[in-house]
């Protein structure tokens, strides 16, 4: 008789204990949660579906939603480890991997959105299981001038592309006579 009492009501007594959290995270920035219920009320229905396209663009994985069609054009994007068009279904639970700009991103579809949201609540509509992006090689800014200094002597101009390796490796000297 409990169990039917706890279904009535909704769920079970392991659901009324499990912590969630984001709703915490909601609970704490009334702006944060507002945002996510406009975004669940601009989700799909039940039974229907949203394209592949339109979401990495709703979750800001690209700029634009053009760009999220050519990526899948160019068999940047694929699902469950399939190539897809930019009309495939996505659902729950899918793995979305997006190839771009020597990175790639691995996500997993948590929450299926149609509009173009925040960023703290896109974040909650995917996990992200993305390796870390590669380190940026710091180099050093070669043969930048001070602001006012005026034009480069031709003495100063082959120094510059001698540093930047513009030239070859014996810039500027005469070949054979």
């Amino acid at each position: 008789m409990a169990s039917q009492d706890d279904e009535e009501k909704g769920g079970s007594a392991a659901d009324e204990q499990r912590p969630d959290a984001t709703n915490a995270e909601q609970a704490d920035d009334p702006k944060l949660a507002a945002a996510v219920a406009a975004a669940e009320a601009a989700g799909p229905h039940s039974g229907e579906s949203v394209r592949v396209d339109s979401w990495i663009w709703a979750v800001r994985l690209v700029k634009t939603r053009s760009m999220g069609a050519s990526a899948c054009k160019g068999g940047h994007v694929r699902v469950n480890g399939q190539s897809v068009k930019p009309s495939h279904s996505l659902r729950i639970g899918d793995e979305v991997r997006l190839r771009q700009e020597n990175r790639e991103r691995v996500v997993i579809v948590k929450r299926l959105i149609r509009k173009r949201v925040g960023a703290p609540v896109a974040v909650q509509c995917y996990v992200d299981n993305s390796p870390p992006p590669p380190p940026r090689v710091a180099v050093a800014p070669a043969g930048i001038r001070d602001r006012g200094t005026g034009r480069p002597t031709k003495r100063d101009r082959r120094e510059l592309e001698r540093l930047r390796g513009l030239m070859g490796g014996d810039a500027g000297r005469p070949q054979g006579r």
